[in-house]
Parts: structure tokens; sequence; C-alpha cells
């Protein structure tokens, strides 16, 4: 299996710092993301001048503000592109702040028949060094590439590197280099000459939930809080009271699922009152593993923001595999 004649790559733009532009080169911190179109984005590259790609601008925005109503609208524009014959395979511009988010739900609800693959960058398009010309170029022949091995699923590919979509994560605030795997290898390197170097047999198997899990008018409420020194629940009794419809506390724990005491007992008060308390880590690797006797559920090998995710996945019937 792999691309047809006729077939093409869509190009979804979502905006992030890929798309922004600052008026100081020199000054390259001092930008606004999602400014330029997608279109622009890729008209700026001559070596994708003769790929067979088309475009559709989703939304415009930095992604520290993404929320519910933008992955519905990425979610219809993935289902409707996907499901033509005529599209090998789906490549997705994003901000690196929510990346990861984004990728987690992605993989979640995707039933992985054709590559989605997603960048970013971390310099804007007017910085001196900005990565996201290469990003997008790479992510472009990675999707192509996918397209003719038969590769499906979703995938990531930053600094030339390919992560899975279920595994990727932000592990530096400002290095090029700022994803990894949270320990789980790469599927794929693009090197230099662009030459995609697979790292693995077949990418890893879709969640396959459905898109029409996003057809919920709003998510569930599901709110992050820390397990820290001195947490002594407040945030949580804050949250509890200022929030009648909260459904359920994902907790970002101290070392391998571990919680303050006095934070552990207000917990365990909201989960006595139907509210549903998950654990993940605080710590960037190793995540936490599920134990026997678990009062409070784990959620293995996530970030918070992914596990977050996953809870209100979980509220809205899509059950972890």
């Amino acid at each position: 299996m792999g691309m047809e004649s006729g077939q093409y790559i869509v190009v979804l733009g979502t905006g992030g710092t890929i798309a922004g532009t600052g008026s100081d080169p020199d000054r390259a911190w001092q930008y606004k993301a999602a400014q330029l179109p997608i279109q622009q984005l890729v008209a700026s590259l001559p070596a994708l001048a003769d790929a067979p790609l088309r475009f559709e601008q989703v939304a415009q925005i930095d992604s520290k503000d993404m929320n519910w109503s933008v992955w519905q609208a990425l979610g219809q524009a993935l289902q409707q592109h996907l499901a033509k014959p005529d599209v090998a395979g789906v490549v997705i511009t994003h901000g690196t702040d929510t990346l990861e988010e984004t990728a987690y739900l992605l993989h979640r609800l995707y039933d992985g028949g054709k590559p989605i693959v997603l960048t970013a960058s971390m310099r804007p398009a007017t910085a001196p060094d900005a990565d996201g010309p290469r990003n997008l170029l790479d992510a472009v022949r990675v999707a192509l590439w996918a397209a003719e091995q038969g590769q499906g699923g979703v995938a990531v590919v930053m600094a030339g590197q390919v992560w899975a979509g279920a595994e990727v994560r932000k592990m530096h605030s400002h290095a090029i280099d700022a994803f990894d795997g949270g320990g789980a290898p790469a599927l794929a390197t693009v090197l230099p000459e662009g030459q995609v170097l697979s790292l693995v047999d077949v990418w890893p198997p879709s969640g396959g939930a459905g898109w029409a899990i996003l057809d919920a008018p709003v998510p569930p409420r599901v709110e992050i809080i820390t397990s820290h020194a001195d947490a002594d629940g407040v945030m949580v009794r804050a949250v509890w009271a200022a929030a009648p419809d909260l459904k359920g506390l994902l907790v970002a724990c101290t070392g391998h699922g571990t919680i303050n005491a006095p934070l552990e007992a207000v917990l365990r008060q909201a989960q006595l009152a139907g509210i549903k308390v998950w654990r993940s880590s605080r710590v960037a690797r190793g995540g936490v593993q599920p134990r026997e006797g678990d009062d409070f559920p784990a959620v293995e090998g996530l970030t918070a923001a992914q596990a977050r995710l996953a809870l209100v996945l979980h509220e809205l019937g899509a059950r972890l595999s």
C-alpha cells in the first residue's frame, strides 16, 4: 500500500509561533503568534513548490489559547479530508505550548488509517534562526513518506525527530529541540538532505474512539491540582465551590504518584462526593504506573495535561485501552 497517482497531502493551519511575526529580528522573542496564513508559510519553501498539497486554515490562534471549539473544528476538518480517497495524509501546523495535548487527543480519537503529522516551531517566522521552515518541510516529507510506506496514525515532527502522538511532550521551554517522547524512542529521523530514516517497523496503533466524541457542546470540567510542599487542599476546596459542574481532578503528583497528606485528605472528600480523582506526575519522565490497591487511579506515561484529557475522554465515554 502506498500513495497513488493523483493523491495529495492536506495542510491544516491552526496558527502558533510557526506562523508568528515580529518587527525586530534581533529581538525574536518579541513577536505575535498566529499571523501568517498557511499558504504563505508553504509558499516560502521552494522545496515544496511541486509537492502535491492542498490547504485549509482551520484556526489562527496562539496555542496557549487552545480550546474545545478549536479541537471541534480541527476534528471536523480531519474527518472531512481523511474520508476522501485522494487524500493520502494530513499535516497540521500548531503552536508548541499545547502541541502534546492536541497530538494526544487526535491519537485517542483517530482510527489511524492514514498519517496525521503535526509540526510547530520554537522561533517565529521572522527570527534569523527560525526553525519553522525546516519543521514544516520535514513534516510534509514525513507525511508523504508515511503514506508511501502505508504507515498510519498520529505523529509529531520537530527538530528532525518524529515522535508518536501518544508519547510526545514539550521538555524544554525555549530550546530548538524542545520535544521528546518522555523516554520512548523516536519513530523516525529526518536527515538533513530530507531522507526519512525509520526507527520502528510500525507506528503505534491509534485509539480509535471516534470523532463523534467532539460532538459534546462543552467538555466535562476536569481541573489539574498540583501536589507540592505545604499543599493543604485549599485549591481543591476553591474549585469545588466555584464550579458546581466539576467532574474530575487530575493530580500532578510528586515523584511516583505521591500526594501531600493534607491535600490527599481533601481529595478523598472530593472522591466521596462523586468527583473522580486521577493521578499523574509532575516529574518529566517515567509517569505513574498503576498498582494494586491504588485509591486514586494512575494514568500511566502521560503528562499532567495529557492525563487531564484522558479523564475528560473517560467522562465522555472513551475508555483507556
